[in-house]
């Protein structure tokens, strides 16, 4: 089944043409514009900012993605949740596509996409060596920029929600502090960066919510530590190499922790948070599957920490992430996870399909 996807969710325009098939799936060709660079310079991104670039970028992406390739069988498109001003832009573009090529378009949300994203193949052929088809029931970790949710999937298409932030996301925890240290924009993959010639115990930063008997997660309180600690502590959390200072100058130890050490050690606790609270559920459920998907699952250390204590821990469970490149918005995931259910023929009509910026799954 040819299925042309489209994500528009936030600040990725992308468009991709997938061949899905019950044995795997292939990208045909993918084109992805990136807003990075427009929303640096606000430290975040800015939806009426977001919605314009999405407007400019949509069509010409389609028409490069399907030139000189056969018109698409299915329109599966991003319709929630979301910044509703980059929503709108990806559902009218796949709306009007439908009525003039007179083709079904699917509606899906983009917690789905991301958790199907562990499905998406070679580039070179339908079924690759590290491409592997899921077994439920399955345990999905999504940690994403505005998500962190536990989602049991007993079944393609069905979805319970078992856990989410009452707050901030990881995502968002990571990008906030790293505008606190004034680390550009995304932060979270410049916290990493520092974090790897770091200490990840050099600061006592509290794990929210590890002790609360629930699949809850709550990042607001760990970023109010990190600001306190900077507060207090700043001369020694801006040092870029750790300087051996005399004790009592300023009330520093001997040894202050560098950015490295204190970025180490933020990273740490929301590792800690992430890992624990999955274990958790997948004692609960006993599924054969977990998944760790997002854009947060492209940090190196939640992946080979996470990976570790299943190995360690439920050795008979299976665990599958997606590729780095997959881990971020992208169309070819939600080309995906409309395969599934265009299979089932959850076709609404395209003049009555809108967005739903608050579209909870399970």
């Amino acid at each position: 089944m040819l299925i042309l996807g489209i994500e528009t969710s936030c600040d990725e325009t992308s468009v991709a043409l997938v061949d899905c098939r019950a044995e795997g799936h292939r990208v045909i060709t993918e084109r992805t514009a990136s807003q990075i660079d427009i929303h640096r310079p606000y430290g975040g991104v800015v939806p009426e900012v977001a919605g314009r670039q999405h407007a400019e970028a949509i069509v010409p992406l389609i028409g490069t993605v399907l030139a000189g390739q056969p018109r698409p069988e299915v329109i599966a498109i991003t319709a929630g949740p979301g910044l509703i001003t980059a929503l709108l832009v990806g559902v009218e573009a796949a709306r009007t596509l439908s009525y003039a090529w007179g083709i079904p378009l699917v509606a899906v949300n983009h917690i789905a996409g991301h958790i199907h994203s562990v499905e998406i193949g070679s580039l070179s052929r339908a079924r690759s060596r590290d491409q592997k088809s899921l077994t439920f029931p399955v345990l999905a970790l999504v940690a994403s920029g505005g998500h962190t949710e536990l989602i049991l999937m007993r079944g393609h298409g069905d979805y319970h929600r078992l856990g989410a932030t009452r707050d901030d996301a990881a995502g968002e925890a990571f990008d906030k502090v790293a505008k606190l240290l004034g680390l550009p924009y995304p932060g979270g993959p410049e916290i990493s960066r520092l974090a790897a010639a770091g200490s990840p115990n050099a600061i006592p930063f509290p794990r929210p919510m590890l002790a609360e008997d629930n699949l809850d997660f709550s990042f607001a309180g760990l970023k109010t530590a990190a600001l306190y600690w900077l507060r207090d502590n700043q001369l020694a959390a801006m040092q870029l190499t750790a300087v051996p200072l005399p004790a009592g100058i300023f009330g520093q130890s001997p040894d202050p922790p560098t950015i490295n050490d204190f970025c180490a050690s933020f990273e740490a606790a929301i590792v800690d948070v992430l890992v624990e609270k999955t274990l958790r559920a997948a004692k609960q459920i006993k599924p054969k599957t977990i998944i760790l998907a997002g854009g947060v699952a492209a940090n190196k250390t939640l992946r080979q920490t996470l990976a570790a204590e299943i190995s360690h821990r439920l050795p008979a469970t299976g665990f599958q992430l997606p590729a780095n490149t997959y881990c971020m918005d992208n169309a070819a995931m939600i080309a995906v996870a409309g395969y599934y259910q265009a299979r089932q023929g959850k076709f609404p009509d395209w003049q009555k399909l809108d967005v739903d910026p608050n579209w909870k799954i399970g």
